[in-house]
């Protein structure tokens, strides 16, 4: 067993880990409720661009337009979100199994675009071939970088440098639900059109200055979309995941002290009864 030093030095050390859990926790929850109104508030945002996007493609449909050429696919690119940081349970190795799972599932030519230090670590050190990588994003989710990602994208699959281009990101479902999915935006495959009874008859569009206009200033602004929304997604997963790990942690550390107190006594009556009995003993062999 060990001894008291030992154990006391145990529970003190176990204690301060327990209270570095519970500041975690409470910083996680503050910034994860803001996380989670954000990814909420954009949610209607993106499910309209989408609708709007179906509409025009029906109205317009014989348009061609280079983000909608389909290509057979030779060389593929993987826009992968993960946290910068850990101390998040099977947050960011969730979203990491799974695009490891999709990439050995193709036999084509790849390049990854990594956002998270987690997963530009992990990509890094097996030798994956990464086209850009962002780290270091900060607290805030700014739609200036899903601009620059969608802008990269596009250019690389304008030139004919990309024939596909798959985000991998880990939906926010609730505090403690966050689900790896993986969506596919180049080439845009615009949502069907949904029609309501109201609707049922087909509505002329007149577009100005012209379709192709029309296509050109709104798929661009369709993959942003996109990537913003993944980007959100992900900030309120890690924030709902640390959270849900650091409240677990907390409870485990009360359980290892509530174990280790627990044998701190049994130690320390342990201690008392040997030398109770020392005493009886000495004074019985003085008699």
């Amino acid at each position: 067993m060990a001894s008291l030093r030992d154990l006391r030095r145990r529970i003190k050390s176990i204690k301060s880990t327990q209270q570095i859990t519970k500041a975690m926790k409470a910083v996680s929850a503050a910034k994860m409720r803001k996380a989670q109104d954000s990814v909420l508030f954009a949610r209607p945002y993106s499910k309209r661009i989408k609708a709007v996007l179906g509409r025009v493609a029906v109205a317009s449909s014989g348009v061609k337009h280079p983000l909608l050429a389909v290509r057979e696919p030779k060389k593929v690119a993987y826009i992968i979100m993960t946290a910068d940081r850990g101390l998040c349970g099977g947050f960011n190795s969730n979203v990491i199994r799974s695009a490891t799972q999709e990439i050995k599932k193709k036999t084509v030519e790849f390049n990854l675009i990594t956002i998270g230090r987690k997963s530009r670590d992990f990509f890094q050190r097996r030798g994956y071939k990464i086209a850009k990588q962002y780290v270091g994003l900060g607290e805030e989710v700014r739609y200036a970088t899903a601009r620059d990602i969608a802008s990269f994208i596009i250019e690389k699959y304008s030139a004919e440098e990309y024939d596909e281009v798959y985000l991998i990101y880990s939906q926010f479902i609730n505090v403690l639900v966050q689900k790896p999915v993986m969506h596919k935006i180049l080439p845009a495959e615009p949502p069907a059109e949904e029609r309501t009874e109201d609707d049922a008859r087909k509505v002329d569009y007149i577009f100005e200055p012209s379709a192709e206009a029309v296509l050109s200033e709104l798929l661009p602004r369709y993959i942003e979309n996109a990537i913003f929304q993944g980007l959100l997604e992900t900030k309120a997963g890690f924030y709902s995941a640390q959270m849900t790990a650091m409240d677990n942690a907390t409870k485990n550390a009360s359980d290892m002290i509530d174990q280790l107190t627990m044998n701190l006594n049994r130690a320390r009556q342990a201690q008392i009864t040997k030398e109770i009995s020392e005493i009886v003993g000495g004074a019985a062999a003085l008699e």
